[in-house]
C-alpha cells in the first residue's frame, strides 16, 4: 500500500459570525495516497470547497487533525504552512486567478520564483510546461488574449511548473464549455497516469469524477462514502 499524502482525523470547520455559527464539515475522516486521483462530490453548499482548501493548506480547521506526508498541520505557523504550500502543493482555480498585467510565461514562472530557482532553470521548467501544456506559442500574450481554455490551460501550467507532490483543482472545467473542460480533464489524466501526480479535484460533474480512480462523496459537511483508500 502507497503511504498516504494526506490523512484526517475528525477534521471540522465552522465559521462564526456575531452570534450565529455555521457547520461547514463535521468529523472529517479520510485518506489520500501518493498516486492517486480522487474526486470530491456533492450538492452545492455541502463543504467541498471548504474541504479542499483546508486539504490544500489555505484554511485552518475548528477542530481535529490534517496530517500532511504524515506530519501533523494545525499546529504549524502561517510561515509554515505558507512553505508546505509553496515547495509541495500546486492548485488549480476554477476562476484561472491568472495576473492580467503578467505574460502567459510569466504567470507560469510565479511559483519558481517564490522557490527562488535561478533565471535559466526558471526558463527552461517553463518552456517545457508550456510544450507540456501545448501553450508555447501563447507565452508572449496576456490573460485577457486567451480562449477560457488556453486560460485554464495556463493555470494548470502554473500549478505543475514547480513540481508539486499534490495537485487540488477547485472546479476546474466550470467555466468551460464541454469541449475544453474535456481536454483539461485528460491533460489532469496524463498528469496522474505518467507523471505520478496525486489529484484532489472538486467537480460536479459525474462524466468527470469517472477520470479519477475514487469519489469522496459528501452531504451536509460530512462524508458519506468513498473515504478510505484502496489503491495499491
Amino acid at each position: 500500500m502507497m503511504s498516504s499524502i494526506i490523512r484526517t482525523v475528525n477534521l471540522g470547520k465552522v465559521y462564526t459570525s456575531g452570534n450565529i455559527e455555521t457547520i461547514a464539515l463535521r468529523d472529517i475522516n479520510l485518506t489520500v495516497r501518493e498516486g492517486e486521483f480522487v474526486s470530491i462530490m456533492g450538492p452545492s453548499g455541502c463543504g467541498k470547497s471548504t474541504l479542499l482548501h483546508l486539504l490544500a493548506l489555505m484554511d485552518k480547521p475548528s477542530s481535529g487533525e490534517l496530517y500532511f506526508m504524515e506530519q501533523p498541520t494545525t499546529h504549524l505557523s502561517d510561515k509554515q504552512r505558507a512553505a508546505l504550500r509553496r515547495y509541495y502543493i500546486g492548485f488549480v482555480f476554477q476562476s484561472f486567478n491568472l495576473i492580467e498585467e503578467l505574460t502567459v510565461a510569466e504567470n507560469i514562472a510565479l511559483p519558481l520564483i517564490y522557490q527562488r530557482i535561478p533565471e535559466a532553470e526558471r526558463i527552461r521548467r517553463v518552456n517545457q510546461v508550456m510544450e507540456q501544456l501545448d501553450v508555447a506559442h501563447k507565452g508572449h500574450f496576456y490573460p485577457m488574449q486567451l480562449s477560457g481554455g488556453h486560460q485554464q490551460r495556463v493555470a494548470v501550467a502554473r500549478a505543475i511548473v514547480a513540481r508539486p507532490r499534490i495537485l487540488f483543482a477547485d472546479e476546474p472545467t466550470g467555466n468551460l464549455d464541454s469541449q475544453h473542460g474535456l481536454e483539461v480533464m485528460e491533460i489532469l489524466s496524463d498528469l496522474n497516469h505518467e507523471q505520478g501526480t496525486t489529484i484532489v479535484m472538486v467537480t460536479h460533474s459525474p462524466q468527470y469524477a469517472e477520470f479519477s480512480q475514487r469519489t469522496i462523496h459528501l452531504f451536509d459537511g460530512q462524508v458519506v462514502s468513498g473515504a478510505i483508500s484502496q489503491f495499491r
